[in-house]
């Protein structure tokens, strides 16, 4: 190999290196339990504009595409008071037993900042469920801070409940903030 061959395979290397697309990167997850209730929050750093994760955080229809914990998901009919209105239904599984979980309820909007989304409990298995999202510029990208805090209206097993809670609350937001990112960059999401 000559040096001016090396040179170009060099070159090469660096402009392939450059447009290596970073990926959403998860920084802090804190999962806490009082009494009934359960809080997480989150701060996650998207490679994306606030207007494209905006996007795909209010468009309930993709929210299967986050996670294999969203089996429907869907945006309904806005609500007599305007306010956008949403329906999802979850999975999850406990050794062997299985449970479908819905939440409908309402979001409250400010456009590429925040996002609110409260679900009614008497429509919803939770006595309480609240989610937020916070859109923060960082650089060309997006600092995401979420805080979801809910309370199961259903049982769970005092003993090995809250942990099962707590690990499928934070192993399933870092499952999916690459595939949230994904689509905030128009490309599918891997599973």
């Amino acid at each position: 190999m000559n040096f001016g061959h090396f040179l170009r395979l060099a070159a090469a290397a660096i402009l392939l290196v450059s447009r290596v697309v970073i990926s959403a990167e998860l920084r802090d997850v804190v999962v806490e339990k009082e009494e009934k209730r359960y809080r997480l929050t989150s701060e996650t750093r998207f490679d994306t504009s606030a207007a494209d994760l905006y996007r795909v955080l209010t468009d309930y229809d993709l929210f299967t595409e986050f996670s294999s914990v969203f089996v429907e998901s869907r945006n309904l009919r806005a609500a007599a008071n305007g306010k956008p209105r949403y329906f999802t239904r979850m999975e999850g599984c406990v050794l062997l037993f299985c449970k479908s979980f819905v939440r409908i309820g309402e979001l409250t909007l400010t456009p590429h900042k925040e996002i609110i989304a409260t679900a009614d409990p008497k429509q919803s298995d939770f006595n309480y469920s609240r989610e937020r999202w916070l859109l923060v510029a960082d650089g060309d990208g997006v600092l995401l801070k979420y805080e979801f805090e809910l309370e199961p209206s259903f049982w769970v097993p005092p003993v090995i409940g809250p942990y099962v809670m707590k690990r499928a609350l934070r192993s399933g937001g870092a499952d999916a903030v690459d595939r949230i990112e994904a689509l905030a960059q128009g490309k599918k999401p891997k599973r």
